[in-house]
Formats: structure tokens, C-alpha cells, sequence
């Protein structure tokens, strides 16, 4: 089985990725439902005599999460939480937003959630104490929304991120210049003429060609780097782990650092006769210009005034019956059939209360009927 076929199993492939189209049509069916749901909501309430609310639109409901990520990223990094915990955090938010509104769930809430989560997932496990704490919130704050978000990520918490793959062309990229690496199938060059073909290798931009093989490992070690600072920024804050699979992120990412790197790298995979090379380069190329066009790790005064604009806005549209998950945690523990005021589906309501009456009669038929006293 090739990674492709490992990759192809996954969870990430088959429930995780979209084409731009399907993307764009989901969230264009969540946010009608939502602003939907939000003004029903408000005419129960008697809160609006308008029969309609200004909700966000669906551009709207993208920056506000696209924020909270940007925070997820400021706040992982503080607690000094391990790369791929801050990955995850970042993937499990955006996933959950694409069948979930923040004017149902407030994206705040679910932040501080998914970052616990990841750790579990990412075994960098804290207590639920120690890391409430760090947020200055209580548990109970944090494991209130955790059977929500699981349930917006489909029960999936894989999430296949490029770093490994990184590593592994950084470390061929090192090999290849100690005459030692190997090129892929059908690449007829021994290990000697691909050095040197590193030698001859034209530079970057703005760059003067490399004298000696010290200095393409120089080369090699600053592509890495500058490709793993995209990675952790511009791939999470983008819709690429949705339209790209690891490995074309990662090589999308060397394609914008040093493209005759990326180039020299796919020619000792690939033959030069092969028809699939061209294909690979329009992916990676369509997937590099997306890595280009992320958003500033740190908003300008124009986009502070828009964002300020919009959490005022949310504000005035959030779902009035969606505003305390804690209480409506508290309801659901004290009473799993409410209905209503908590927003449990009713279909789902009366399964839960069948499912009970169903265990509860298993228990007395495995212990038998009750004894009963009989006169006489």
C-alpha cells in the first residue's frame, strides 16, 4: 500500500475534502440555516417585532472564525503547546464551522474546547484544571461545548497535517548531498550525478549560485525552514487543508521558498518524460498562490475596525436559545428529554429515551423478574 493509498483511507480524505465548489455550497447551507433558525428564534421570543434579523453573511461568519484561529495560534503558542496541537486546534475550529454557524456557537467557546481536544488527540494531554486555569475559565466552561464539537467533527479526530512529510523531503534533500540518496522509479541517475546536479542548480531569486555542496546544504536548511514557518501560518489560516492533500502542501510550500529547489526535488521522482509532472506543478502552483494570499498573522487597523464591526454585529444575531452552553449543558445532565430551550432535536430526544427504557429492561431480565411475596 503506497501513502497515497494510506492517505486515500483516511478520515481527512473522505469526509475532510472538498473542491472550492462543494466548499463554498456547504457554507453558503450553513449560514442560511443558521440566520434562519436565529430569526425563528427571536419571533418565539417576542424579542423582535421585525420579522427579520441583519445576520451575518456567509464572507462575514468567515473572517470572525478565520480570527479566532489567528487567536488559537497566539494562544498555543503562549502555553508553548507542541506544533501539532496548534494544527489540530486550528483544523478541528474550522471544521466544526463548516456545519456550524458562529451565530449558533460562538467561536470563542469552541476555541478554548478545541484546543483541549487536540491535546488529547495529539497526546499533549493536561488536566482539564491545569488548562482552564491558563484561560482564567472554569472546567466546567471548557467540557460544556466538548460533546458538541465532537459531534461537528463527526466523530473524526485524525488530522493529517504535512510536517512529517517536510522532514522527509528535507532529509532526502541532505542525503542527495552527501552522494547518498536515491532517486524514484523510473529517475535512471546514480547518486553521484544527482550531486552534482545539485551543484549546477540554478538559484533563487535574487541569489548568486552556490559554490560548493556546503552551500546548497545552507540552501536546503533555509528552504526548510522558511517552508515550515508557512506550514504552521499560512496553511492553517487558509482553506488549503480542505482543498490539498499533506503531501502538496508541503511541496507547495518549498515551490514558494525556492522553486528550483521544488523543481530539482520532483525531477530525481519523477521522469522527465512523464505526463503526470505538468498536472502536479498546476496543483502545487493553484495551492502556492492560496498559501500566498493568507491573511496577516497580525490584522491591520482596517481589518480591526471590520472585525470590531462584525463582533458587534454577531452580537445582535446570535441564537437567543444557543447563548449559555453551560446551562444547557446542566439541563441536558439534569434532564436528557428537555426539548426546546436547550435545542435538543426531539427525534434525537426520544431515541435517548428509548434507548434508556431499552437498557433499563436488559438489566431486569438479566437479574430476572421482581420477587414478590405470595400468601398462602
Amino acid at each position: 500500500m503506497t501513502e497515497d493509498d494510506i492517505y486515500r483511507a483516511s478520515t481527512q480524505y473522505r469526509l475532510w475534502s472538498f473542491t472550492p465548489e462543494t466548499l463554498a455550497s456547504l457554507r453558503a447551507t450553513t449560514n442560511a440555516a443558521a440566520a434562519e433558525s436565529v430569526r425563528a428564534a427571536f419571533m418565539n421570543l417576542e424579542q423582535h417585532v421585525e420579522d427579520h434579523t441583519d445576520c451575518l453573511t456567509i464572507e462575514e461568519e468567515q473572517k470572525i472564525v478565520s480570527y479566532y484561529c489567528l487567536k488559537t495560534l497566539e494562544f498555543v503558542d503562549f502555553c508553548e503547546y507542541p506544533t501539532n496541537v496548534k494544527a489540530t486546534a486550528v483544523q478541528y475550529l474550522k471544521r466544526f464551522y463548516l456545519t456550524n454557524s458562529p451565530m449558533t456557537y460562538h467561536p470563542k467557546e469552541i476555541m478554548q474546547t478545541a484546543v483541549y481536544l487536540a491535546m488529547k488527540a495529539e497526546d499533549t494531554f493536561h488536566s482539564v484544571r491545569s488548562f482552564a486555569e491558563k484561560l482564567d475559565v472554569t472546567t466546567e466552561s471548557i467540557l460544556a461545548s466538548e460533546f458538541l464539537l465532537t459531534q461537528g467533527l463527526r466523530f473524526t479526530f485524525d488530522v493529517r497535517h504535512p510536517y512529517h512529510g517536510l522532514e522527509g523531503g528535507f532529509m532526502e534533500l541532505l542525503a542527495f548531498t552527501n552522494g547518498k540518496g536515491e532517486a524514484g522509479p523510473g529517475v535512471k541517475k546514480s547518486p553521484k550525478e544527482i550531486r552534482e546536479e545539485m551543484l549546477d542548480m540554478s538559484p533563487p531569486p535574487g541569489k548568486s549560485k552556490a559554490k560548493d555542496i556546503k552551500e546548497i546544504v545552507i540552501r536546503c536548511q533555509t528552504a526548510h525552514g522558511k517552508a515550515k514557518e508557512l506550514l504552521k501560518t499560512s496553511a492553517l489560516l487558509t482553506d488549503a487543508y480542505f482543498l490539498y492533500s499533506p503531501s502538496q502542501l508541503w511541496l507547495s510550500t518549498l515551490l514558494i521558498v525556492d522553486e528550483p529547489l521544488a523543481r530539482f526535488y520532483l525531477d530525481t521522482k519523477l521522469p522527465l518524460t512523464s505526463e503526470v509532472k505538468p498536472k502536479i506543478f498546476t496543483v502545487l502552483r493553484q495551492c502556492a498562490e492560496m498559501l500566498r494570499s493568507s491573511p496577516a498573522t497580525q490584522p491591520d487597523k482596517e481589518e480591526k475596525k471590520e472585525l470590531k464591526r462584525i463582533q458587534k454585529k454577531l452580537e445582535q444575531c446570535r441564537n437567543p436559545q444557543k447563548l449559555d452552553l453551560v446551562a444547557i449543558n446542566r439541563a441536558q445532565k439534569r434532564d436528557p428529554d428537555m426539548n426546546g430551550r436547550d435545542g435538543l432535536d426531539e427525534n434525537v430526544a426520544k431515541r435517548r429515551k428509548l434507548e434508556r427504557e431499552q437498557s433499563m429492561k436488559e438489566s431486569e431480565d438479566l437479574f430476572g423478574p421482581v420477587l414478590t411475596n405470595k400468601k398462602g
